[in-house]
């Protein structure tokens, strides 16, 4: 990780499994590079040996290895109630067999060859999967029992949005999410499906921003071998994976046009087929899906289809942003602080009285996730254990005063609509250390949008610190 990228609000503990010895350092790179601690073993008898002494928030493994099997490593973790969460490491030929793992407890799994940034967004998702699914139980404020994800804030507009999940969670209907990035969307999806009867099935995911219109569909429902050039075998999509549980769609506006005419069949019918047959494929799956987008104003502008608005939005759920619930900054900050102490094993950190003023007062532009990630940052750098006002000023966007000033106060008259966007994307940008899809998620588009944009700005690709060729030969 640079020296000027933001501590990942997710860091933690992994352990990587692998028998090649490349595959396993490579993998182990990629993942310290985003600021884990990472462990590696060569075999699934020395996982068992290593968790008998040491905790990991997830295990990445190879599926196939000599002795014990990537799947019969996750049954047994599961016989012993280990609460870790697991990725599985695939070839395309084994891509069923990897579903299969899923079945049987892995979060997900990963393809080679594949990217660093895809491993480093995949590892992120599965111990942030874990944390909602096991908290804390003396800090997290469950929504339906201890088995809940966490609900952190005791704000009235927090109260209202514990109810009506308790409301919405017993039911089957299809939820759409709305709010601003940052705000906790995936958490309240979370939240719905650990409220219904179907929380002990799998909750299935698809991150849409990160993927093309092709690969989309392919994940979705699947492909028969030979559907295309690169099929070589059959693929289970996430619809066919998520049978008897929820499918969530993060971030569904993401979906192309084409492919929305195919996503509304889904809804309507329970039904689809793979890309390249004719088989009909019959599924009992609930929907939920998020979005950061003004969906009216998607509709208006026609990138977004008005008949698959309706469909999803049964029910709808508004997440508020933070500076609409700022009572809830010092709860939030104090179940922050304990979480990164309990993660560094160390003493948990503290605010002096003007850093907490000055996180009340903030406007929190990426919501609860820059929080954390504020507070994660402070307990690693701080040499005192006491946070200043000063310290935290350096990290927030903007001073309280000028969080406050009026709108006039605030605009630079005369200057373009063009240039003010250029300058708060590099702004953001910086901010987040050039990682550029949480600087897309920040500002609320996609990443492909956010890449066209820096190209126009003159950007260079960003290097890869991982290849897909090394992995392929691994």
């Amino acid at each position: 990780m640079a020296a000027n990228s933001p501590i990942a609000s997710s860091n933690g503990r992994v352990l990587v499994v692998d028998d090649h010895a490349r595959a396993r350092e490579s993998m182990a790179d990629v993942l310290r590079h985003a600021g884990h601690q990472v462990q590696c073993c060569t075999c699934a008898a020395e996982v068992l040996q290593v968790l008998q002494s040491t905790c990991f928030d997830c295990i990445v493994t190879d599926l196939k290895m000599p002795g014990m099997t990537g799947i019969e490593l996750i049954a047994e973790l599961r016989q012993r109630q280990c609460a870790t969460q697991i990725v599985m490491v695939t070839a395309h030929a084994t891509v069923a067999t990897a579903v299969e793992a899923m079945r049987h407890g892995a979060f997900d799994y990963i393809e080679k060859p594949f990217e660093a940034d895809a491993l480093e967004r995949l590892v992120t998702q599965a111990m942030r999967h874990g944390r909602l699914i096991h908290p804390e139980p003396a800090d997290a404020l469950a929504v339906a029992d201890a088995s809940s994800p966490a609900m952190i804030g005791s704000s009235p507009v927090m109260q209202t949005l514990r109810t009506r999940i308790l409301q919405i969670g017993p039911t089957s209907e299809t939820v759409l999410i709305m709010g601003e990035s940052g705000t906790g969307k995936e958490l309240v999806a979370r939240a719905i499906h650990a409220a219904s009867h179907r929380h002990g099935t799998p909750i299935v995911s698809l991150n849409c921003p990160v993927l093309s219109a092709h690969l989309m569909e392919s994940e979705l429902f699947g492909h028969e071998k030979g559907a295309f050039t690169g099929a070589d075998a059959p693929r289970t999509g996430r619809f066919e994976t998520a049978h008897g549980g929820t499918i969530l769609l993060d971030e569904v506006t993401e979906i192309d046009l084409p492919l929305q005419a195919k996503l509304l069949r889904v809804l309507q019918e329970k039904s689809f087929e793979r890309v390249g047959s004719c088989k009909t494929i019959h599924v009992d799956v609930r929907v939920l899906a998020t979005t950061n987008r003004d969906l009216h104003g998607e509709v208006s502008a026609g990138r977004f289809r008005e008949d698959l608005y309706f469909r999803l939005a049964v029910l709808p759920l508004v997440v508020p942003p933070l500076r609409q619930r700022r009572e809830d900054v010092l709860e939030l900050a104090a179940y922050f602080f304990k979480r990164s102490a309990q993660r560094l094993q160390r003493e948990t950190c503290s605010l002096e009285p003007a850093a907490e003023q000055l996180l009340i007062d903030y406007y929190w532009p990426g919501n609860v996730r820059e929080l954390e990630n504020i507070i994660t940052r402070a307990c690693v750098l701080t040499t005192t254990g006491r946070v200043t006002a000063d310290e935290l000023s350096r990290w927030l966007i903007g001073s309280p005063k000028e969080n406050d000033a009026s709108p006039e106060e605030n605009v630079p008259v005369g200057i373009s609509l063009e240039e003010m966007e250029r300058r708060l994307i590099e702004a953001t940008l910086e901010h987040y250390g050039g990682h550029r899809a949480r600087t897309a998620k920040a500002l609320g588009i996609g990443i492909r949008t956010l890449s066209g944009k820096l190209r126009q700005y003159g950007y260079a690709p960003r290097e890869k610190s991982f290849t897909t060729e090394t992995m392929i030969r691994m």
